[in-house]
């Protein structure tokens, strides 16, 4: 079990429910499709610990965002930014207009910072990533949202790599 996996299961993601199973099972599924999809490793690191600090769909945190240098030494900088990116976003002010203004509204600071193109393409993945394995284990969610989710991340293909653009598709 490499040292990721181990804080995971340290902080409790097994124990959590979520959508297909606990929150490590998500976990891993996201983590296993970002790197089948080939999108790096960067990303793939911050797949398996995107829900670190919790995010504003799923509030339950397995440790603290004022403590990002525990995760940072684990992953590495460039993934704990995505990770904390990810975690931040404050949806409702950052969705729906990502794609024209690549600006994301952080939910912890209400600080509004403008992404370059490879940092909003990492972050468009993983948010992409991440719905649509929620979507895929859990029909409630599937009914309630899937209408928005395709419009919004059809509206993304612009800034979304093209592997996760066509699974959008």
């Amino acid at each position: 079990m490499t040292d990721v996996h181990r804080w995971l299961a340290a902080h409790s993601a097994r124990d959590l429910p979520h959508a297909g199973g606990s929150l490590y099972d998500h976990l891993l599924r996201v983590h296993a499709w970002i790197t089948d999809l080939g999108l790096g490793p960067t990303l793939a690191l911050a797949g398996l610990t995107h829900a670190a600090y919790g995010t504003d769909g799923f509030t339950t945190a397995l440790t603290s965002h004022d403590d990002r240098g525990t995760l940072r030494a684990l992953i590495g900088a460039d993934a704990e930014a995505i990770v904390y990116r990810y975690g931040a976003c404050d949806r409702d002010r950052t969705w729906p207009h990502l794609a024209e203004t690549a600006q994301v509204t952080d939910r912890f600071t209400g600080h509004t910072g403008t992404l370059g193109p490879a940092d909003l393409r990492d972050f468009a993945d993983l948010t992409i990533l991440n719905e649509l394995d929620v979507a895929a284990h859990d029909p409630g969610i599937a009914a309630e949202h899937g209408a928005y989710f395709r419009r919004l991340f059809t509206s993304w293909a612009p800034i979304a790599s093209p592997q996760v653009s066509a699974q959008v598709r």
